[in-house]
């Protein structure tokens, strides 16, 4: 089995940690970025298997890091996962057009998120 990467883009590091630790039990790679432009340049030179985004970050926001990789060729067909505080339902439509194939608002559950990564993998 291809071993799997994720890039998890979050100025949060407790979440970047938990995150990291429950996919590590499923034998998943991460890498991690603390600003959304640092996780920009890391998705274009490594193309991970997935992002996982938040949308509150310094430099870029995670919606317009999203919309940054659906529009380069080389990034477009990586899946990406929005974690976001911003519950409203115009939040979850601006994640959807940035491209994000999931969106979900914190506080999340790890297995439910583990469990949209892994069925994005398998696609």
């Amino acid at each position: 089995m291809k071993n799997r990467r994720v890039l998890i883009v979050d100025d949060e590091p407790d979440v970047v940690e938990s995150i990291a630790f429950r996919l590590g039990i499923e034998h998943i790679e991460c890498l991690a970025a603390g600003d959304g432009a640092e996780g920009l340049r890391m998705a274009q030179e490594l193309l991970p298997d997935l992002v996982i985004l938040d949308v509150m970050m310094p430099k870029l926001t995670g919606y317009k890091v999203a919309r940054a990789l659906k529009q380069d060729a080389r990034c477009r067909h990586i899946p990406i996962i929005m974690l976001t505080a911003r519950s409203q339902a115009g939040d979850r439509m601006i994640g959807v057009d940035s491209g994000a194939e999931e969106y979900m608002t914190k506080p999340f559950d790890l297995d439910e998120l583990t469990g949209k990564v892994l069925k994005l993998l398998e696609r």
